[in-house]
């Protein structure tokens, strides 16, 4: 130590000691003296600061975060109370939305057996069909798919009908893609279907319609061009046994009612077209979305600018597609007026009447009267009575039903010939159906025949006949008798006469009602023929009664006298194959209702053969092979004088079958 001290030295040379500050001297604005800052531990104490800094920043913001979900708390608290004042509780509108979904199906039963078939929708039977006497084959009901009802029930004869097996072919092609098909069978439903008919349910979705038979049992729920839902089958084990029942249950579920609606432009008619295609179905593409066909049809006038000013009576019952599809056929005749157009319906169905609406003519439901062929007569006579009740000034009126087409040529074919009806009280109406006018006996568009008979089936009537004569003494409610027959009787004809033409103006396609079923249909109408030539001219003069009389005496004059050794049931070549000859030939009738040979005659014809009708003074007129024939019934006919001496009428005895074509 004392080493050290000893050489030491002092520097003359060096700068004065200052011993080191504790303190940072910092100039602060606004202020003279400096701020004194210690310098021990500084480091330390900006940390300190940095923490604090953060932390108040960190209080700020939590601060503004809580407010704002107050806020937000509050809006919501807000809407929450709103919502459960307009809907008492959430949770229930929930619930309710659920219970919605579910409400949004159908549950639909299926039911086919040897005696019975039923279809059922929520409980309710919309098809039942357990009458021993009716509703065989297969049944159909169409649903609306957004709503589940009813909008067309069907039954189909498939066992003893073909064109019953057509028939639903063309049903289900009409009905609208996306409706629910419910089909079921009762007794037997195989016999009579065709390939079409198997083929259209294989589209629709089918598995077991293809193999289908001799009294099976069988039910499918389908939608059109939709889903396959449910089928039941079962398969007969005998020939002389029925299968096991069929029956089961499926829910449907429905769609939103705006996907199941067309949206067509806003129209009166489209109006009229919506409200009838939403509740009823099969009408095809009357009710199509993209393309539907028109519902106020415009007509072509009559020749010359005329009008024909008459009263239409349109009869008709509960067939309404039957009604559908005259309507369609009359109101596009040349001339036809819907305003002057009445549908009056037996009894208070909806459906014909909303078709009647559909195409804008008036529509008028009657109170049925009596039963069977009487319930007719009285709503016959109730429709003539409104219609001259209705229109007055109307001195005749036409008389048409439902299950008629028309030719183009109907209403100028009756304005031609009503002024005849003026001049001519030997006339006791003017019909537009000749009741032998079939495809192969037919050959003059222009051609008329005056007849003893009343043909109906689209006909003129008088207002003087009917008041003064008809009406009263028309059959009374407890009178059994059909209308037409009545004024077929000789005591109310009084010996007048109908004009009819050689090819009708009316074609009858009705293949069910009381007096009609399909074979029936199929054996006597199916092959009648209809004009279809529109604005056909009349020869009116030649109509009236002596005229007449000097054009048949003028066929008379031409005409060939076919070979009556040859018998024509039996002979093919008894008329001769020429073209546009006139041929005469006499046949065995005593006395003006000996109608042996000519009941014969007509089966071999195959003519109309169940009564005697469309003769003038027992003779009948219609071609045959393109050829005009003269059938005299001799000596009861004046025209048998026209007979060869040398020749004997043909006598054909009732037993004998008829083979000519």
């Amino acid at each position: 130590m004392s080493s050290s001290s000893s050489s030491w030295r002092p520097n003359p040379n060096a700068k004065p000691f200052h011993p080191n500050s504790a303190f940072y001297s910092i100039s602060v604005p606004c202020k003279k003296a400096p701020l004194r800052v210690q310098k021990r531990g500084i480091f330390g104490r900006v940390v300190q600061w940095i923490l604090v800094v953060v932390l108040c920043v960190t209080v700020v913001i939590n601060i503004a975060f809580i407010l704002d979900t107050t806020a937000k708390a509050r809006e919501n608290n807000f809407k929450m109370e709103k919502d459960a004042y307009e809907d008492k509780n959430p949770l229930e509108k929930t619930i309710k939305s659920m219970e919605e979904n579910e409400s949004h199906k159908i549950h639909i039963q299926i039911y086919s057996s040897k005696d019975s078939a039923v279809i059922t929708v929520d409980g309710t039977k919309v098809l039942v069909a357990t009458d021993p006497e009716k509703g065989r084959g297969i049944s159909a009901v169409v649903l609306n798919q957004a709503t589940g009802a009813v909008m067309a029930t069907r039954t189909f004869d498939t066992y003893s009908s073909k064109e019953d097996s057509d028939s639903l072919v063309l049903f289900v092609n009409m009905v609208s893609d996306g409706r629910i098909l419910c089909f079921t069978v009762k007794d037997e439903g195989s016999m009579s279907l065709k390939t079409t008919a198997r083929n259209l349910m294989r589209i629709l979705g089918s598995e077991n319609f293809g193999r289908f038979g001799w009294r099976d049992t069988w039910g499918f729920v389908v939608q059109k061009k939709g889903k396959r839902y449910a089928e039941g089958f079962q398969k007969s084990k005998s020939l002389d046994t029925w299968a096991e029942p069929v029956s089961f249950e499926v829910a449907v579920p429905l769609q939103l009612v705006e996907e199941s609606e067309c949206h067509w432009e806003d129209t009166e008619g489209n109006r009229r077209r919506k409200d009838f295609c939403s509740k009823y179905e099969g009408y095809g593409s009357i009710c199509s979305c993209s393309n539907p066909a028109a519902i106020d049809i415009k007509a072509e006038s009559l020749p010359n600018n005329q009008q024909l000013e008459l009263p239409v009576a349109v009869i008709a019952s509960n067939r309404p597609h039957y009604l559908y599809r005259m309507l369609r056929s009359m109101l596009s005749a040349v001339g036809a007026k819907p305003d002057k157009v009445t549908v009056f319906i037996d009894g208070y169905f909806e459906e014909p009447l909303a078709v009647a609406k559909l195409f804008g003519v008036r529509g008028i439901q009657h109170t049925p009267v009596s039963s069977k062929n009487a319930r007719i007569a009285q709503h016959y006579k109730a429709s003539l009575t409104t219609t001259f009740n209705l229109y007055p000034k109307a001195e005749y009126m036409i008389i048409l039903e439902e299950d008629l087409d028309m030719s183009p040529d109907l209403f100028n074919y009756f304005q031609q010939l009503i002024p005849l009806m003026n001049v001519d009280d030997s006339i006791y109406c003017i019909s537009a159906w000749n009741d032998q006018g079939y495809d192969h006996t037919v050959g003059d568009k222009a051609m008329l025949y005056r007849v003893e008979t009343m043909p109906g089936l689209g006909w003129v009537l008088k207002r003087k006949l009917y008041k003064d004569e008809l009406e009263p003494q028309w059959p009374t409610p407890d009178k059994f008798w059909d209308w037409d027959m009545w004024m077929r009787l000789p005591e109310i004809r009084k010996g007048r006469e109908c004009i009819i033409p050689d090819i009708s103006r009316t074609y009858h396609f009705g293949t069910k009602g009381l007096n009609m079923h399909p074979y029936f249909q199929e054996l006597y109408f199916k092959k009648h023929a209809l004009n279809t030539e529109p604005n056909v001219k009349l020869n009116i003069e030649v109509m009236k009664k002596e005229n007449y009389e000097k054009e048949i005496e003028r066929f008379f004059s031409i005409a060939e006298v076919l070979d009556h050794s040859k018998n024509p049931c039996a002979n093919s070549d008894f008329i001769p194959q020429t073209k546009g000859k006139t041929y005469v030939f006499y046949i065995k009738m005593d006395h003006p209702t000996d109608w042996v040979t000519w009941n014969s005659v007509s089966k071999c014809l195959h003519i109309w053969d169940l009564d005697v009708r469309g003769f003038h003074k027992s003779m009948w007129r219609l071609w045959f092979n393109s050829n005009h024939i003269l059938i005299v019934g001799s000596p009861a006919s004046p025209y048998s004088k026209h007979k060869p001496s040398n020749v004997n009428p043909i006598y054909i005895p009732k037993k004998e079958t008829p083979k000519l074509r």
